[in-house]
């Protein structure tokens, strides 16, 4: 058992982190009643998911959301308190003492690479290798949301909509890309399209899906994988065929006709005779009968990033390519997230975006290209990216940091960061607010690495660091 002393510093930290991390997240917003917009049950339980992480007991459903959409509340500055000169604990010379021999640690494998900074003024305080580009894992994600926050607006929604033909016998469902959908919405959009129907005096119908948004491949290249659902225009929880929420699940081999079916089964519940087996088809010209829409993307950065949701970054990274005339897929995805970062004037050498999620291991970014990314964040000329700030876990209380820094306590409630696993690769990126009162921007990314369980314990050691806490 161990010493009093020990227990006493433990509590201490995790307190001192508590109370710096409330102050500092009541400045990061958005905040609805209290409590972040998208840390509801939906987007921040206390979860874990995404690449390689255990999935945690199914938690229970959001409350449904209004039918029509009221815009997403803007984000204040953030952290506009510190914003003065640098601190002495934050000094180039003190940071390379504190982390070299910890970057050292045999845990973080043969290949790393390191960048801190000062968000307040910009400045690098530490780099090893910070513009070497390296296979990001998940922390990819942090780019995903930032380019389709820029190229969307934190207020878009993605619509799934229902058309009908001008005979009004058939009836198109059409995915719009939202991974999001679940039965409760699906089964409103179905009451809201029969009464469309009576109302035009129709009451049998056949019904199409109309998924051609996504042209495909709807299979990632690693493969089917129960990390990631076929990447469709159409589908329902995405794709998972148990009670989970987010992490690894078994997945549908077509979630688009199931989604098609269980729709028809919605219609006929609601009083229409549905003939024939749901088809695929073509959404008819005109104005839809009935729509649904996801909740704002300011949400859905959130979720992804609290929950590292490989099905909604790779809706993101397509949501990107639609706004930048690119077809949807994982090709026109990569090309339209890279010039839309381009916009942003980021250190861009060598990184490449072959997927949204960070699964795929061509993926190639840089520590000071996540460094800059959440800088911009911190930027209060761009309001546009606070979720990518607001959306990252907290350390030992939440999302994918939910079961980490027990052997790091001084990181406890004040790292907020995205983590990325993959086989030999390990990282870590966020921000973290030290003793000084500061918020610094992180990214470590290690490659080679011998396992999981050695690799992060060092990542949580070199990330708590930051925080000057002894």
């Amino acid at each position: 058992m161990p010493e009093p002393r020990v227990w006493q510093l433990t509590a201490g930290s995790a307190v001192l982190g508590l109370a710096l991390a409330a102050a500092a997240a009541t400045a990061a917003g958005p905040w609805d009643g209290g409590q972040r917009t998208a840390e509801r049950a939906l987007a921040a339980a206390p979860a874990t998911g995404g690449e390689r992480h255990p999935a945690p007991a199914a938690a229970p459903s959001a409350p449904p959301r209004p039918a029509r959409p009221a815009p997403a509340p803007s984000a204040p500055g953030v952290l506009t308190a510190l914003t003065g000169p640098a601190a002495p604990g934050t000094r180039p010379a003190d940071l390379a003492r504190v982390l070299v021999p910890l970057l050292a640690d045999p845990g973080l494998g043969t290949v790393r690479s390191a960048s801190v900074v000062d968000t307040a003024t910009g400045r690098q305080l530490y780099g090893e290798g910070a513009g070497t580009p390296m296979t990001p894992a998940s922390t990819v994600k942090i780019a995903t949301a930032a380019a389709a926050l820029t190229a969307l607006g934190p207020d878009h929604r993605i619509a799934t909509t229902v058309s009908a033909a001008p005979d009004g016998r058939t009836v198109t469902l059409t995915g719009g890309g939202d991974p999001t959908l679940d039965p409760a919405r699906l089964k409103r959009l179905a009451a809201d399209t029969a009464r469309a129907l009576r109302k035009r005096g129709h009451t049998s119908v056949r019904l199409a899906y109309d998924t051609r948004l996504y042209p495909g491949p709807a299979v990632h290249p690693i493969g089917p994988n129960e990390n990631l659902a076929p990447v469709t225009a159409l589908m329902t929880r995405e794709g998972r065929l148990d009670d989970s929420t987010s992490g690894p699940a078994p997945r549908s081999g077509d979630p688009a006709l199931d989604t098609a079916t269980a729709f028809a089964g919605h219609l006929a519940d609601a009083g229409l005779k549905v003939t024939g087996d749901p088809a695929p088809g073509r959404t008819p010209q005109g104005a839809p009968l009935a729509r649904t829409h996801s909740a704002p993307l300011a949400d859905l950065v959130e979720r992804t990033l609290t929950n590292s949701d490989n099905d909604l970054a790779e809706a993101l990274a397509r949501q990107t390519a639609l706004a930048h005339r690119q077809p949807a897929s994982f090709r026109g995805a990569e090309k339209a997230v890279r010039d839309e970062l381009g916009k942003l004037g980021l250190p861009l050498n060598g990184a490449r975006f072959a997927d949204g999620s960070g699964l795929d291991r061509r993926d190639r970014v840089s520590a000071a290209l996540l460094t800059a990314l959440l800088t911009r964040a911190a930027d209060p000329a761009h309001p546009e990216l606070r979720p990518l700030l607001t959306g990252l876990p907290v350390g030992g209380f939440t999302g994918t940091l939910a079961g980490r820094y027990g052997q790091a306590p001084a990181g406890a409630g004040l790292v907020r960061a995205k983590t990325g696993t993959l086989t030999g690769v390990n990282t870590l990126a966020g921000t973290v607010v030290t003793t000084d009162g500061r918020l610094l921007a992180f990214a470590f990314l290690a490659g080679r690495t011998p396992s999981p369980d050695l690799a992060q314990p060092a990542l949580d050691r070199l990330s708590a660091a930051l925080t000057g806490q002894n």
